[in-house]
């Protein structure tokens, strides 16, 4: 049985991982005979009033945060090593953005958690999979860019420019859709980065990412 690790940047897409994304990368991974662990950095992060969208001024462990999605059944990060598992997924959510990294405020010139840069450049060395959803893509442009990694975020051209300053290559792609980098190994999907798609269809794009890093893994 394939293992494979998942890595969630809190819970909820304006502060955290995206919760209809993280949830169908889980069903997606599963139904394709995987064995799914979970991971988060242990850091506390701010949390934000998903009404509003304002920062309400409380701080969470983002730990505990993501362990809703995963059911408790969660790990620190730093516990997480390419030898353990086969290949490694990241959701999206604005956490990918804000939490794992600060590309939300500097996008190129962005800094990567620096358990999330050594998780991406252990699996890379490995070559084993590594799959990105939504904005997550970024992280893995960030880290690998000078390998001239290929991702998408969609269509977003503003998102796509800040990407291509990493040197990695963005590729459109539909929300219903992913984009494979055979020789990284990199599997990426849009999702949510189209703001008005429906969980369905951000659901075929996940679940066909999913497939094929359990099938690559």
């Amino acid at each position: 049985m394939k293992k494979i690790a998942v890595v969630l940047s809190g819970c909820g897409h304006r502060d955290g991982s995206e919760i209809t994304e993280s949830v169908s990368l889980l069903i997606g991974l599963h139904q394709a005979g995987a064995e799914v662990q979970c991971f988060a950095p242990d850091i506390q992060i701010p949390i934000t009033n998903h009404i509003n969208g304002e920062a309400d001024g409380e701080k969470r462990s983002l730990l505990a945060e993501a362990a809703r999605i995963a059911r408790g059944q969660i790990k620190s990060l730093d516990k997480l090593h390419a030898k353990d598992f086969d290949a490694v997924v990241f959701p999206g959510g604005y956490g990918a953005a804000k939490n794992l990294s600060n590309w939300a405020e500097k996008g190129a010139q962005c800094e990567v958690n620096p358990d999330v840069k050594r998780v991406i450049l252990e699996f890379h060395s490995a070559s084993k999979p590594i799959g990105a959803l939504c904005i997550a893509p970024v992280l893995v442009a960030k880290v690998l860019g000078d390998k001239k990694v290929t991702v998408t975020i969609g269509d977003d051209a503003a998102t796509a420019a800040e990407i291509q300053k990493t040197g990695a290559i963005h590729e459109e792609c539909p929300v219903d859709d992913y984009i494979t980098d055979r020789e990284s190994k990199v599997v990426t999907t849009p999702a949510y980065m189209y703001g008005n798609a429906k969980p369905n269809e951000v659901f075929t794009g996940i679940f066909g990412l999913a497939h094929e890093i359990v099938e690559w893994a």
